[in-house]
Parts: C-alpha cells; structure tokens; sequence
C-alpha cells in the first residue's frame, strides 16, 4: 500500500502544471460560442509531456433540465468511435485470433460479395483503413421511429458490396466498421459492447465510457441537439463500431495517451508498441492507417452526425494531446483544437464556382444496363453528350438531368433525381448521386440514395450499377 501511495505522490509531484493564462483565450472562445447558443456544452482536455494539464467543460450537458456539464460527462463521440473498434481488432490481432491480412470474408457468416475484383483481396486491414471496395453508407435508427436495426448478416446481404476493387480506391465507409464490430463479436463470441467494455475500455480505465445501445445512455451523458436547438432522440446505427462509443473528455484524453505510448497508472498494456505503430503506419490515401488518419505530424480522427462535433488529436513530436466534445453540430471542436495547437483557422470555404463539364471522348455516348438492388434489377440508360449534359433514365421513371457532374480520377460523378426501390431509402425523400469509374466499355460503381437535408439525420444507402457502352 506504501509504495502504491509512494507512485501516486511521485506521479503528482512529476506532472506538469498549467502555465498561468495559457488557455485564457480558447476559454474566452468556448464561452463566446455557448452564449451566443452556437453549442449548448463543451468538453476540453489537453495532455502534455505525458501528463493532462487541463481538464474543463463548458454549458449543458442536459439544457432542459440544467444539467451542467463536467470532464466525466459522456458525449457521443460518432466517428471517434472507429480507433475504438480498431483497437479493439488488434487484440483479436495480438491474441492470434485474426490475421490483418486475411480476407474479411474468413470471419463472417455472411460474405462481402465482390461486384469487381476478388473478395479475397478485400482483408481486415483494408476494411479498417477504407480501401476494400465497401461503399459510402450510413442509416440511423431513432428512438421514436417505427424501424429498428437490423441483424447484421442482414445488413451484409443487402448492403455489403464491394464496388470497387479492393485497393483501388479510398472510399470512407461507415459499413466497412459495422463489419469489424461484427467481426470482433464472431470471433470472441461476445456482443461488441461487451467485449470492448472487458478488453478495451476497463484495462484502460475508462470507466466514463461505453458502447451505447437501445434504450439509450444512461447517468452523466450529455443529450445531442440539433442546430435548431431542438433535443434528438437516441438513435442507433447498423454500423456500430463506426459510430455508436460514448466517452468523457476525462477518458478521452487518456485513451490519446495510450496511444502516444503514455500509459497513465492504473492502465494495462492492452497492445504492444508495435501494433500501436501499426495503427498509426498510414497505408491509404489521406493518411488513414487503421482507424487513424496520420497527415501533417498528427494523428487524429473526428466525428459529426446529429447532435455532434467532436475531435481527437495528437502530436506525437511534441507528445500533445488534445480531446474536445460538443453535443450539437459545429466547427467550434476544429477551431479549439487549432487555438490549443497556435495555428490558424483555416477560412470557411465559399462555395466553389459551377464549373462546366467538359465529357471526356471515351464517356460520350449512350451506356445501358442496370442498378442492382438487393430486390431487383432496374434497366438505367446514361447518355452524355458533347455539350457536357448527362441524362439518366431508371426503367419506368421520367429522364432526370444530372447536376454536379465531374470526371476525375477515371471516376464520373453526379446527382440526379430518380427511385431505386428499395425501403430503406424511401422512409425519407432522397436523391440520388452516382459514382462510376471507366473501365474501357463498361461504367460500374454505386448509386446511393442520400436523405435530403433534414432536421435529422438521414440514410445513404449505395446499389451496385453496371453499364456498358452502345456501340453506335
């Protein structure tokens, strides 16, 4: 008990104190923007040197009921939700119970399915990094909604193809960490919330955090608001591992920690330093690693969706950390993080000129074939013309003129208005965007009907398209 008690009094007397008004000015910032009602809470941590140095909140954690919030407040953290899950692949990793390398498709009941390419090549690592071919998708389940998540094999079937060829491209997909949370949960046999709760997150002492399902949170959580100031409901995902962690700041900053190879007292080598660099080794464009982007000497990942901004980031040069949460959408977490780091804002950009597309000679023309839905198969013809415009017909469905066309990369990209037929899509009014690549005479890619803006969060949810080019 003694020298336990010797550690704790060493490790205080070691850490580093605040320098007198250090933060003075992102203090002023944070409480600027919660008077002004541009964030109802906001939760700061930053660690120097191995030691956390500020720990504070600002606001609500709850509005309506004035319900302050603290450093031990949980926020939904979304997309922060990924270095989660990542982490808690490479102990499966580390135990010899999955190979990073391996196909995905060796550890689900249900397979990707390869539209393109070979599903072998589609491994944990390129899932994990977003280069396996899944496609742009995410699709909320609300608390006070008629529609509940679905099992995950299910969401696979319908869902899960691989659009592109594995290592072709990067693609963010939210479905590709559905996957691995399901992956963890075949491979160790227990539910994801619990085995992140017993392998991750208690060795790591993060008692303030926690995979959070139906019904919802419970205790010291900080409710999410949308921009009208409106209380959401809790949803739920059919991508958890990408988005469905709650964490405080306290704990937040202490997860960066480990993995800067800080560890505080009290946590446990859940990975070795190897398998920390492993996750930090940036292997996609971008940055991304495996479940980080690593760009510009940082580390980091953020999150947004409904009722939520928040950011994690750290130097590992100048072993700086940084967590910041809020419980509304907004770039106020971005412009805290650049005050605490002592760089500049980058400009809101302004919306970029319409620029005309100019079809490359091997699009014109007219391409026939189909959207494959998980139902059914709908003819779709595309014609381009000189002129630049870019007409799509769905089988049945008047001619729709495709807006925001682009053409980069051997990628052709557009929206355009039409139904593809599936349920999912049509709880809310959508339209759709198109992303094919040219591979000689054939147009293949996804279609994904994308919500319309909304007071919620909506679904975006991508169908496999095949075209091929009508010879004249």
């Amino acid at each position: 008990m003694y020298r336990l008690w010797m550690c704790a009094v060493l490790w205080a007397a070691l850490a580093q104190p605040l320098r007198a008004g250090e933060f003075d000015a992102v203090r002023d910032l944070i409480r600027g923007e919660i008077q002004s009602g541009a964030v109802p809470s906001l939760s700061v941590a930053v660690a120097r040197g191995g030691f956390v140095v500020w720990e504070e909140a600002f606001g609500w954690a709850d509005r309506d009921g004035k319900r302050p919030a603290t450093p031990r407040t949980m926020y939904s953290l979304a997309s922060i939700s990924k270095p989660f899950t990542a982490t808690a692949l490479m102990t499966l990793v580390e135990a010899g119970k999955v190979k990073l390398d391996a196909p995905v498709n060796d550890y689900l009941d249900v397979p990707l399915r390869a539209r393109i390419g070979d599903a072998r090549e589609a491994t944990l690592r390129r899932v994990a990094n977003h280069t396996s071919g899944l496609p742009l998708h995410y699709q909320f389940f609300y608390a006070d909604g008629p529609w509940t998540r679905p099992p995950m094999a299910e969401t696979i079937r319908r869902f899960g193809n691989l659009i592109a060829a594995p290592g072709e491209i990067y693609e963010y997909s939210n479905l590709g960490y559905g996957v691995l949370d399901y992956v963890v949960e075949r491979v160790s046999g227990k539910p994801y919330q619990r085995y992140l709760r017993e392998n991750v997150l208690d060795p790591l002492g993060m008692k303030d955090s926690a995979v959070v399902v139906p019904p919802g949170p419970q205790g010291d959580f900080a409710a999410r608001y949308e921009t009208d100031g409106r209380a959401t409901p809790f949803y739920d995902f059919d991508h958890r591992g990408g988005s469905a962690v709650y964490a405080s700041v306290h704990d937040l900053i202490r997860f960066a920690l480990f993995h800067l190879k800080q560890r505080q007292p009290g946590q446990e080598p859940i990975l070795s330093a190897a398998s920390i660099d492993e996750m930090q080794r940036p292997t996609a464009p971008g940055g991304y690693a495996i479940g980080w982007r690593n760009a510009g000497g940082m580390v980091s990942h953020t999150g947004g969706m409904g009722g939520v901004s928040t950011v994690l980031a750290f130097v590992p040069e100048k072993k700086l950390a940084v967590a910041v949460l809020t419980n509304s959408r907004s770039d106020l977490p971005g412009r805290v993080l650049n005050a605490i780091l002592n760089r500049p804002s980058p400009a809101r950009p302004a919306s970029p000129p319409g620029r005309l597309f100019r079809p490359a000679p091997q699009l014109l023309g007219e391409w026939h074939g189909a959207v494959e839905t998980y139902r059914e198969k709908i003819p779709l013809r595309l014609v381009i013309d000189r002129s630049g415009a870019v007409t799509a017909w769905l089988a049945g469905q008047p001619p729709s003129r495709l807006t925001n066309v682009s053409f980069e990369n051997g990628r052709l990209v557009g929206s355009g208005k039409g139904d593809i037929g599936i349920e999912e899509a049509n709880r809310r009014p959508y339209f759709l965007l198109y992303s094919l690549t040219a591979r000689g005479s054939r147009l293949t890619g996804g279609v994904s009907a994308i919500s319309m803006p909304g007071p919620r969060v909506g679904n975006a949810l991508t169908q496999w398209v095949d075209l091929a080019r009508s010879e004249p």
